[in-house]
């Protein structure tokens, strides 16, 4: 039998602010775990698109005599041009008025990470097609500026050259495409590229921090830290479009 409401003893205010206390000492210690989980679900959507790409890649290739895409265009790198070689590979629709390698206007979720905040600065592309797969080795080893990669225009005379899958020396520590920021472990800094912060031009504190999603040449992808991966000597950065030796070097120390 219940006892009386008169009867009923209520919380006294001490053991209202104990259990106060306990759920937020729960909510401290979940609520970083429930995001780490979210961000490894992003993590792992972003790796599978990436290998979707890379699949791309290796269709294209078997397609075009085994050897890899070359527009002669300097940014070919970038995602607003690497995307349109491969676009008949990729099975993504795009926005209609997009109709060549030089319309930005295109986008798909295939093409960037859910976690990339900078992904807006190469058109909704969080990746890259590196540049040491359409530039020879000698240009890549006499690279003294970042800015000789950057640009629309054609590539200079004997500077952009077709290069095969079988040329590649080491296909599993190759990259072929990759994330081009770190986008799902970085600092205060905030995403940083192999060139800098924010993708910039410029090094940024925390360029060597943080992991990337790669995908090799033979068609695996992984994500790594950025301390495992080759650093340019010129530039001391890991950035796959200067890999030391360019298509016979490897990115993974």
């Amino acid at each position: 039998m219940l006892a009386p409401m008169h009867n009923r003893r209520a919380f006294t205010l001490i053991e209202l602010l104990v259990v106060i206390a306990i759920i937020a000492i729960l909510a401290a210690i979940l609520f970083p775990v429930f995001s780490r989980a979210k961000e490894a679900a992003k993590q792992t959507q972003c790796l599978s698109n990436l290998k979707n790409i890379g699949l791309a890649f290796n269709l294209y290739g078997a397609d075009a005599g085994d050897m890899f895409p070359n527009t002669n265009v300097t940014g070919l790198w970038t995602g607003r041009r690497f995307r349109w070689p491969i676009m008949p590979y990729l099975a993504v629709g795009q926005k209609s008025r997009a109709t060549s390698q030089y319309d930005s206007d295109s986008s798909s979720a295939l093409l960037y990470c859910p976690s990339d905040s900078s992904k807006t600065a190469f058109n909704d592309t969080s990746y890259s097609y590196v540049s040491s797969l359409y530039r020879p080795p000698a240009f890549i080893a006499s690279v003294t500026s970042l800015f000789q990669l950057a640009g629309d225009g054609p590539c200079p005379v004997d500077t952009c050259t077709s290069i095969s899958f079988t040329q590649v020396s080491q296909p599993a520590s190759k990259v072929m495409v990759f994330e081009w920021v770190n986008a799902h472990n970085f600092g205060p800094t905030g995403p940083v590229g192999p060139w800098g912060k924010n993708a910039g031009f410029s090094m940024g504190p925390g360029f060597l921090e943080g992991r990337r999603n790669l995908t090799f040449v033979d068609g695996h992808s992984k994500n790594v830290p950025v301390t495992q991966m080759t650093v340019n000597p010129n530039f001391g950065s890991a950035d796959p479009n200067l890999t030391p030796g360019g298509c016979d070097g490897s990115d993974l120390k």
